[in-house]
């Protein structure tokens, strides 16, 4: 489990393609410290450590994460949000993050607001993924505050520092991004379904 508090950005080093599958090898300040079998978020997606050299790291994700997430663009040079799991003994500054990313976003508008970054996101609603407004929501790994609530899209308004050392500062108008809904709000919306 994670809180969607970036600790660090990692580099995408290389991508190995294998079968269905996709090696990374990320590259942080937190890599030297990571074991083998460890469960680290990246760009909100976790993935186990499988290998490990210097300050280099290796996960793979295979078919299943490729379907619903955005690492099918990702690209050598690309930067990740780096989270390990939370601590039972820490504090829990962020949300309940599993994760688990439900689907993907696109980034369909940012704003200056002279001090902050409104961005907005638009995703299927098909899937039935809701936001409320002051709810919770996971973008990229990172845990945020909904503004502007819709049915297919939401803001999230953003403080220099998130921008500044989070990979959203690559964000831009249609780029894709990982998005995990708020697990209390999907067992709502999953209940509610089930009543019809």
């Amino acid at each position: 489990m994670f809180t969607g508090i970036i600790e660090t950005l990692g580099k995408v080093k290389n991508i190995v393609k294998e079968n269905s599958n996709i090696h990374l090898f990320i590259e942080s300040s937190l890599s030297n410290e990571l074991k083998i079998d460890q469960s680290v978020s990246h760009n909100g997606v976790c993935l186990t450590v499988v290998g490990i050299e210097n300050n280099i790291h290796q996960v793979t994700a295979i078919d299943e994460t490729l379907q619903k997430t955005n690492f099918n663009n990702l690209e050598v040079g690309d930067l990740m949000n780096i989270e390990r799991c939370t601590q039972a003994n820490g504090r829990f500054d962020g949300h309940i993050v599993q994760g688990h990313v439900d689907q993907i976003a696109t980034c369909i508008a940012k704003q200056d607001q002279n001090g902050s970054f409104l961005f907005t996101f638009q995703y299927d609603p098909a899937i039935q993924n809701i936001t409320v407004e002051k709810g919770s929501v996971t973008v990229n790994g990172i845990s945020l505050t909904v503004v502007n609530s819709k049915i297919d899209q939401f803001s999230v308004a953003i403080i220099p520092y998130t921008l500044a050392h989070t990979n959203l500062q690559h964000v831009e108008i249609g780029t894709n991004v990982n998005l995990e809904f708020d697990i209390i709000g999907k067992y709502v919306s999953k209940i509610m379904a089930l009543r019809g």
